[in-house]
């Protein structure tokens, strides 16, 4: 649909997959990840289907991080966490397949601000949360917008 690339509506209209500019999500440690919807250049690419989305939960993602830091003496940061499971997935996949592939994925961030959220990872207390279809829905009937 088109929607406004921010909370408040200020921006022009942008043809994105989106959950509502009003919706608010849930507080995870990815910080970075808390949008309402795909950009731009994303959408198209995954309505033309040249790319497919993923959910993931925070707790493997940071498993994926850890992994990730012990392996490669890198601590990511939170939202490079889930581009860092997306590629563990694809790899244990190739494995699986017995096919050679190259994997790229984007570290955007070091960790080092993050390191409480570690910390609560390590700790246990790092929960998931799913958006649930009943919050979905309701953020987008509050829209009316042209869809695209």
């Amino acid at each position: 649909m088109y929607d406004f690339g921010d909370q408040s509506g200020m921006t022009p209209l942008l043809p994105m997959y989106s959950l509502g500019h009003n919706f608010i999500p849930d507080k995870i440690h990815a910080g970075g990840l808390r949008y309402h919807g795909a950009g731009v250049l994303v959408s198209q690419l995954l309505k033309d289907g040249l790319v497919e989305a993923k959910a993931k939960f925070q707790r493997e993602c940071f498993e994926g991080g850890v992994l990730f830091a012990r392996t490669e003496g890198i601590l990511p940061a939170p939202e490079s966490t889930y581009a860092i499971a997306g590629a563990l997935d694809e790899a244990r996949r190739a494995d699986i397949d017995g096919v050679s592939r190259s994997i790229l994925f984007n570290l955007s961030g070091h960790g080092h601000f993050d390191i409480s959220a570690y910390e609560k990872f390590f700790e246990g207390n790092l929960p998931d949360h799913e958006v649930t279809s009943e919050e979905i829905e309701r953020s987008i009937s509050q829209l009316h917008l042209p869809v695209f």
